[in-house]
């Protein structure tokens, strides 16, 4: 019996057809081999390819929503008894004790277990906290000593794809100033520094030599290779596609093909489970499409009497205060067309170059995006109130977001990428460990960087400081 939408509990009438199956055979679910699983339910063998249209986008898009809802079971593939959560495919060093592991993972049955607040694809409470280990070989661990991991809050991914857009035209801004560098340098014999910038963000300078090498001791909040990496609080995660492939692994012990498969790990099983084609291709970009469509966050304002005056006073301390040196209100956007796979993500994860034509999902086509604003250029703002890059969050009074014991991905562990305030009205708690119950406590909380701004509210008179709070509360994700 087929069923085009996917997995375990992702069709609509899923349920009522495995029941019919089993009135018609008598032969349960888990009797079945795993082959005959798949197969009957659905896998995505093929990924899509070329501009989709706005029929087959939201065809993909709900069969990517079912898997990221879906509770997987060990008849998925869920476990990975000999393999760890780490980034590289790595096996494990002693046999594991028990399926889940609050740290080390496994430790969810579904995407939407952690990312449901306010709805599917949102932010999680404490209590669905994760925990980010540096990821490579030596990730072999069954500890909550936080010298092994780092304690992080589920962030939402109401926007993500008009992120990831942004992330990538930006990496090109400062990839052509590196390029344009190196050309004057040869040119002119002599050494030549330019600024970093892209979309009026200053990343530093970068200097290159006529010998066509360059000097990066110059950079601010952005690696070595010029990639804004905009996923996770640290800003380490190249795409959507890197993101999903990485915690498939982790929170599920559902492997990747295009990472766990033979073509890296040479076996078609990496983690010993006895189950093979875990996640395909092509179920990786039904996924992408989803999240990379979700829609942005918007302005609500509620329905109290002296709300929206207030909010209005509150944008204006905003600015005022400083907020908008880290947190822009919008940055410009130049297309909606989100290519999948991306052009910067490197071995484990699919990439433009090693697949024959990327798909194209127009973000254009969805009616959210018809609300967007545009600039005098007909550039799209994005309303993200944030900037892309990292910064140093501690100082030497202020130091309580610096209370990790590890770096993550060699970004230090007080440094952490500006948080996007679009839709933080809908996703209580705050900060990068969900440790801070509201917006005045996550204010405070600014050390290093953000000091000046931070100082500036704490100064400011108390019907200030509420009429800002009640700014940021008309920033909300509406599902």
């Amino acid at each position: 019996m087929k069923n085009s939408t996917g997995r375990l509990g992702l069709g609509r009438c899923l349920a009522s057809a495995l029941a019919l199956q089993f009135l018609i055979t008598g032969v349960a679910l888990a009797d079945e081999p795993w082959s005959e699983r798949t197969r009957a339910l659905g896998a995505i063998a093929e990924m899509p390819t070329g501009v989709l249209s706005k029929d087959k986008l939201e065809t993909l898009t709900e069969t990517g929503k079912a898997l990221f809802e879906a509770s997987f079971t060990t008849l998925d593939g869920v476990g990975r008894p000999e393999a760890t959560q780490a980034i590289d495919p790595t096996r494990r060093k002693h046999p594991r004790e028990q399926a889940f592991f609050r740290t080390a993972g496994p430790d969810a049955g579904s995407c939407a277990a952690c990312h449901n607040q306010p709805a599917t694809g949102g932010a999680g409470d404490f209590v669905a906290n994760v925990f980010a280990s540096e990821g490579f070989e030596s990730a072999d661990f069954d500890s909550l000593d936080p010298q092994f991991s780092s304690e992080r809050g589920t962030n939402h991914l109401f926007g993500a794809g008009l992120v990831e857009l942004l992330a990538r035209e930006m990496s090109l801004e400062l990839q052509a100033v590196r390029t344009e560098a190196l050309a004057q340098a040869r040119k002119t014999g002599e050494a030549v520094r330019l600024n970093l910038t892209a979309k009026g963000i200053d990343f530093g300078y970068i200097s290159a030599e006529s010998d066509g090498s360059v000097n990066l001791d110059e950079l601010d909040g952005v690696d070595t290779d010029l990639v804004i990496r905009p996923f996770t609080q640290k800003g380490v995660m190249t795409s959507l596609r890197q993101f999903t492939v990485n915690a498939l692994n982790q929170h599920h012990g559902m492997q990747a093909d295009e990472r766990f498969g033979a073509r890296w790990t040479g076996s078609d099983d990496f983690d010993g489970d006895g189950k093979t084609g875990e996640i395909t291709s092509g179920d990786v970009s039904a996924m992408v499409a989803w999240q990379a469509t979700l829609p942005a966050p918007v302005r609500m304002v509620p329905e109290i009497d002296g709300w929206a005056e207030a909010a209005a006073r509150g944008e204006t301390h905003f600015t005022d205060f400083g907020c908008t040196t880290c947190h822009r209100p919008a940055l410009p956007l130049e297309s909606l067309s989100f290519a999948d796979p991306g052009p910067f993500d490197l071995a484990g994860t699919l990439n433009d170059r090693q697949v024959g034509a990327a798909a194209v999902y127009d973000i254009a086509l969805l009616d959210w995006a018809k609300s967007l604003p545009r600039d005098e250029q007909g550039r799209i703002l994005v309303p993200l109130f944030g900037d892309l890059k990292r910064h140093v969050m501690t100082d030497n009074q202020i130091d309580a977001l610096g209370n990790e014991l590890l770096s993550q991905r060699f970004v230090d562990r007080n440094i952490f990428q500006t948080a996007e305030l679009w839709g933080v009205g809908s996703t209580q708690p705050y900060g990068h460990r969900n440790d801070f119950s509201s917006l005045n406590e996550i204010i405070l909380a600014h050390g290093g960087n953000g000091r000046q701004a931070r100082d500036a509210y704490d100064a400011a008179a108390k019907a200030e400081k509420s009429d800002l709070i009640a700014f940021l509360k008309t920033l909300v994700i509406v599902p």
